[in-house]
């Protein structure tokens, strides 16, 4: 189940320069050694607070001098590929970049290959040379140049990436470099003083202050990369421009409190908001992505409802209020229903800490793997109890979304008898019956009677296995089956727009 929503008059984009998010890569697997990662690339740093009103000027200088040298550059080169006026005409970006959309790729209607550059930035996090970015800064790049503040420049390989958290690993040949310390981010503050860092709009290191106007920010943003999105951004007023995607945000000691990574404005460039990756959760996914070359992701199997999400949809959702995380479903064999907790309860506290919103529990549970330990205190029927979960390394599936996905269709299902099965020299399927309202009668001609066999050329024999290739399918799904009277002829329908 989605709910869908908009951040109202802004525009939510990528803070990276032009040609960077388009195109594909292949996975590089890392070649080099990481034994020094766990041990000391990654030692969190606690924040020492902020001057107060009685003390000293707030002092910039110190913080900028420590984290500058490890904020990188990074140039992107994608080399050319076939495009078609289609792709031109159905690329999601052109609204937002107008009339230079066309003038960068080459003209509408031309099968001309493109050469794509693009830039962004990146943070050393080793003195060995590996260095974490934005997955939309490295995204479909054949090439990468890093360039160090004092000017060096070296060639990058990619060595993972993780666009469900839009966070990516690059590393350059080279030793003794300076790195950044990561902070605790879960120490940061409203109102705190951050410097953000990096090369906008092509120019050399840049840094800029402002303070953290919020937490555990959730954008739908990174959406566009993945299929399970992973957001709980920081949000500050320091000044972020294409260009700064993938540099630092940084405290008054110059320590990693955040991978900045998009603004939210209505013209694509500064106009206030700021968004950086939390450093525990790039801590983690950094780590990951250096040992085993992807993100470990854990997962807890419970759905719920969006932070953002209208009365009314609370309503239709039949969620209640109260103090913590509702629980709208629970997935079948997930951690969380292993632990005891059901549709109905509120979760309240991750690991002693309180939570409020869903993007605050992803933020805690996203710093974690599979298989690690958490406990979890909620509320059921208005008493609290704790359980000890072990976390798992897949979603888990939800019998309400396969549900949902089933009632769109706008019909009831009944298995295929077997005998009948046979009779018509099939393995099995599933008979329509009952069409009223719904996707059949509107996108296809679809009548009563008709058997579907496959959902993306993949075998359903019964409505459990109907109702789970609906629900994995996404929006857009294509349905294939017979007739009784003509087993013969397959006749195959698509069906769009699903939710």
């Amino acid at each position: 189940m989605t709910v869908k929503q908009s951040l109202a008059a802004i525009l939510v984009v990528a803070a990276t320069s032009v040609g960077s998010i388009w195109g594909f890569s292949q996975y590089q697997q890392r070649q080099s050694d990481t034994s020094t990662i766990e041990s000391n690339l990654f030692k969190p740093v606690s924040y020492t607070g902020n001057p107060t009103a009685d003390g000293p000027a707030v002092d910039f200088e110190k913080a900028a001098t420590k984290s500058v040298p490890a904020v990188v550059h990074i140039k992107t080169l994608t080399k050319p590929k076939q495009t078609t006026s289609r792709d031109m005409q159905d690329n999601p970006f052109r609204d937002f970049f107008g009339d230079g959309f066309d003038d960068f790729f080459g003209g509408r209607g031309n099968m001309v290959p493109q050469v794509q550059r693009a830039s962004g930035s990146g943070v050393i996090v080793s003195a060995d040379g590996y260095i974490v970015t934005n997955n939309h800064v490295v995204d479909g790049a054949d090439e990468f140049t890093i360039t160090l503040s004092n000017n060096k420049t070296y060639k990058g390989k990619l060595i993972g990436k993780d666009p469900s958290s839009d966070l990516a690993i690059v590393k350059i040949d080279a030793n003794n470099l300076p790195f950044i310390n990561f902070a605790n981010s879960d120490e940061v503050h409203l109102g705190q003083w951050v410097l953000a860092i990096g090369y906008p709009l092509n120019l050399d290191a840049t840094v800029t202050s402002g303070i953290v106007s919020a937490k555990s920010r959730s954008l739908g943003i990174n959406s566009r990369q993945s299929k399970a999105p992973l957001e709980a951004f920081i949000q500050t007023d320091a000044a972020i421009n294409p260009g700064n995607s993938g540099g630092a945000l940084v405290n008054l000691n110059g320590d990693l409190i955040g991978i900045n990574s998009a603004i939210a404005s209505p013209t694509g460039s500064y106009a206030g908001y700021g968004y950086a990756i939390p450093s525990n959760m790039v801590k983690k996914i950094a780590a990951d992505i250096i040992k085993y070359g992807s993100a470990k992701r854990a997962y807890l199997g419970i759905m719920y409802g969006a932070d953002r999400m209208s009365d009314e949809d609370r309503a239709k959702n039949n969620i209640k209020d109260g103090d913590g995380v509702y629980v709208m479903d629970v997935a079948k064999n997930s951690a969380a229903e292993e632990a005891g907790i059901q549709k109905g309860d509120f979760i309240t506290k991750i690991n002693g800490a309180s939570i409020a919103t869903g993007t605050q529990m992803i933020e805690r549970i996203a710093t974690m793997r599979p298989g690690d330990k958490v406990n979890i205190t909620f509320q059921h029927n208005g008493v609290e109890k704790n359980a000890t979960v072990t976390l798992k390394g897949e979603a888990g599936t939800y019998a309400s979304v396969q549900q949902q996905a089933v009632n769109q269709l706008g019909a009831s299902f009944e298995s295929l008898d077997r005998q009948q099965a046979l009779s018509l020299g099939i393995a099995g399927g599933v008979v329509v019956k009952n069409l009223q309202q719904g996707v059949l009668t509107e996108q296809t001609r679809i009548q009563e009677g008709f058997i579907i066999t496959k959902v993306n050329n993949q075998r359903v024999t019964s409505v459990d296995g109907l109702k789970q290739a609906l629900a994995n399918a996404g929006n857009s799904v294509i349905i294939s089956g017979i007739y009784p009277d003509q087993p013969q002829r397959e006749y195959q329908y698509a069906l769009n727009d699903l939710q």
